[in-house]
């Protein structure tokens, strides 16, 4: 179940407009194609963290459970 969710997350595409002034200003600049491309960079980039405090509180969840 938790692969499947990870797809669809990959593969669904949510329009989003950038986050700052200057990632706005870019991406008007770069045009339609690379904005999005820019926007979805960033969801990425803003994935790791998210997985990695996810997965640890996770781990240290699991091992309360059995204790």
């Amino acid at each position: 179940m938790r692969i499947l969710l990870t797809i669809i997350f990959f593969l669904i595409q949510v329009a989003i407009q950038a986050q700052c002034s200057i990632c706005t200003k870019t991406a008007q600049q770069l045009g339609e194609g690379p904005a999005e491309g820019m926007n979805t960079g960033i969801l990425y980039l803003a994935f790791a963290p998210f997985a990695i405090v996810g997965y640890i509180g996770y781990r240290w969840w699991k091992s309360n459970q059995q204790g």
